[in-house]
């Protein structure tokens, strides 16, 4: 199963950066992982471009980490997988920056016929949006927590395969 792992966000932006920020952690614990999780492409999604799609469309899998607006405290986040991440990113186009162009990647490959079955978004909530290169000490807590919940995931759907 090939799987996409996509951060998004701009790391000179505090917590807006977020996403890059889970990536460039869970990349030193996917060297630890399983041979038979090889299949995995860490892919840094900056501020999004429509070059994402090729990926999104090659991907039998995929998980996105952004930033949010999930009406919840600073640094809390939240899992959503499959129609529940469609209607998420349907029904908060405002919620980020992003997730307008999230939302055109997804109809793009929606329109290719393929957008894949297994996804998955860990939004993030920030606390501060403002020029930085590293999140408040809230938002990083959850680093930590996000990372460990997407081996999980990974794991989970590798014994679905």
């Amino acid at each position: 199963m090939r799987t996409l792992i996509l951060g998004i966000g701009n790391t000179l932006l505090t917590d807006e950066g977020v996403g890059i920020h889970v990536l460039q952690a869970l990349e030193s614990s996917l060297a630890d992982f399983p041979a038979d999780f090889s299949n995995i492409t860490l892919l840094d999604g900056g501020t999004l471009s429509f070059t994402l799609a090729g990926p999104i469309e090659e991907a039998d899998a995929l998980i996105v980490v952004d930033a949010a607006n999930i009406q919840a405290a600073p640094g809390a986040w939240k899992l959503f997988q499959g129609e529940e991440m469609d209607a998420f990113l349907m029904g908060n186009r405002k919620s980020t920056v992003h997730e307008v162009g999230l939302t055109d990647l997804r109809a793009i490959a929606i329109l290719a016929g393929h957008w894949p079955q297994q996804r998955a978004m860990f939004a993030i909530q920030p606390a501060i949006v403002d020029w930085g290169e590293q999140p408040t000490p809230i938002v990083a807590a959850a680093i930590a927590p996000v990372c460990r919940a997407i081996l999980e995931l990974l794991k989970d759907w590798n014994h679905a395969a």
